[in-house]
């Protein structure tokens, strides 16, 4: 069992998370999974509660033996290291709140693993796809409704859960929309008149009304739509196309930033559409060589 202080203690941190860094709710579910189990481990391991005193004498052993439990439980090297930056991050709270040294926990090396990085479809392939998923419904404006989803998330590399959270508000679509991604991190995205026309066509068709906090794209029966279901005409149209399996909604958004850097674009700029916090993040979201980003970054750094 873990003891009230400690858990008080992790509360107190996932808190500062979500109000100081703007961590989602799904981020914050995360990390308090992965501490409790970490507790309960160490509560275990110890064989008494775990208060703050015993859980600021955390030791290198006790570390490994951890890291070595998880990976006794098949867990694999990705959700491990994620694991771990949960736990370094309470520790520097920890550090910073009760004045201990984290060096034990701080000094824990992540294991290492291959970032499998999502595959772009070609221009080809991708406009392929919005011409067939026009023709997937025999009710005209659910055709119009997957096919706007499918081109916002090319045409604006918008995240499927950031299409589907599109709201009567944000209509009519103009020449940008203002999004809240990840994190509540708002940013403004340009809209090409393709994706525009393909939003207005929809609503036209629409037998449902359009309300300024109801998300413009409805189900069958007027409810907010489910991403499984654009999810499952994209796969259906991946299948009539002999498109790999990795011709999912999410390489839509993927092929947009990877077009957009193999036709000139900054990386920098491309950050911004995406909405990442890091460079390195969009660096290994969109698949390029290594001489196309010196290229980009000869070009671009102020100090070159």
């Amino acid at each position: 069992m873990i003891a009230p202080a400690a858990r008080d203690a992790m509360q107190n941190w996932l808190a500062t998370q979500k109000a100081l860094q703007g961590a989602s709710e799904h981020t914050i579910a995360a990390y308090g999974h992965d501490l409790t189990e970490f507790l309960t481990f160490m509560t275990e391991h110890k064989g008494q509660a775990m208060g703050l005193a015993p859980l600021l004498r955390i030791t290198v052993p006790e570390m490994r033996s951890w890291m070595a439990f998880m990976r006794g439980q098949d867990i694999g090297a990705r959700s491990l290291a994620r694991k771990l930056s949960a736990v370094k991050g309470f520790y520097r709270y920890l550090a910073e709140k009760e004045e201990c040294d984290p060096t034990a926990v701080l000094s824990a090396r992540a294991p290492k693993f291959q970032r499998k990085l999502p595959r772009p479809l070609s221009p080809d392939a991708a406009q392929d796809l919005i011409d067939t998923i026009d023709m997937q419904s025999e009710t005209p404006w659910i055709s119009a409704r997957d096919q706007a989803v499918v081109i916002l998330l090319y045409g604006c590399g918008l995240r499927i859960s950031e299409a589907l959270g599109l709201c009567g508000r944000d209509t009519p679509i103009g020449a940008t929309i203002r999004i809240i991604g990840k994190g509540s991190k708002e940013r403004v995205v340009p809209v090409i008149t393709p994706a525009r026309d393909a939003v207005k066509n929809y609503l036209d068709l629409c037998p449902y009304p359009s309300e300024p906090e109801t998300p413009i794209f409805r189900g069958m029966r007027g409810g907010p739509l489910n991403p499984r279901a654009i999810q499952k005409v994209v796969a259906s149209v991946r299948m009539q196309l002999g498109l790999p399996a990795t011709a999912t909604p999410h390489a839509m958004r993927h092929s947009f930033a990877t077009h957009l850097l193999n036709a000139g674009g900054d990386l920098r700029a491309i950050q911004e559409l995406l909405g990442h916090a890091s460079l390195s993040t969009t660096q290994a979201y969109t698949a390029v060589d290594t001489a196309r980003l010196m290229e980009v970054y000869n070009q671009t750094h102020p100090k070159a």
